[in-house]
């Protein structure tokens, strides 16, 4: 009898939801737009976040490999409700990369109720890609990183689609 073989975790298993290509870029994309702190921080709404956008774990002091683990481990918690809500996007890395990239930014729950999602659903691609730069609100208002980042996602969403 063969022993059972750990579960992956980390990047194995943000590999193993989404494939190696929308892991790269997904990876990237989010890391560019959080940006990266070992140290606790407020973020501009106040809320506690640490390592690359992080808000689900204890706020303490993290090494560079332990946030980078946290990240991949984070992305796929928000890469698996977004291929249950939108499954046709399972093998299209650069609308797959975008829309998680949104998802771990806005929340699972958002994202879920989102024209975004709902467009996808349609098959309205280009109007989904489109309907990203809508989420570029923290606190009431308008905030110029998040219009940059909806672009960027858009961009990368756009990508591919003809």
């Amino acid at each position: 009898m063969a022993a059972a073989q750990p579960k992956p975790k980390g990047k194995a298993k943000l590999v193993g939801t989404v494939g190696g290509a929308t892991a790269i870029l997904l990876t990237a994309t989010v890391a560019l737009w959080e940006g990266k702190s070992n140290d606790p921080y407020k973020d501009i709404v106040g809320v506690h976040t640490v390592c690359f956008g992080e808000t689900r774990v204890q706020m303490r002091s993290y090494t560079d490999a332990e946030c980078e683990e946290m990240l991949a481990e984070g992305l796929d918690d928000f890469a698996e409700p977004v291929l249950k809500r939108n499954p046709e996007l399972a093998g299209h890395p650069n609308q797959l990369a975008a829309a998680v990239s949104l998802s771990y930014n806005i929340g699972s729950a958002a994202y879920n109720r989102s024209t975004v999602a709902r467009r996808f659903t349609a098959g309205d691609w280009k109007g989904a890609c489109n309907a990203m730069l809508r989420w570029n609100m923290a606190g009431g208002r308008v905030v110029k990183g998040l219009v940059n980042r909806r672009k960027y996602e858009r961009d990368l969403c756009m990508k591919g689609l003809t």
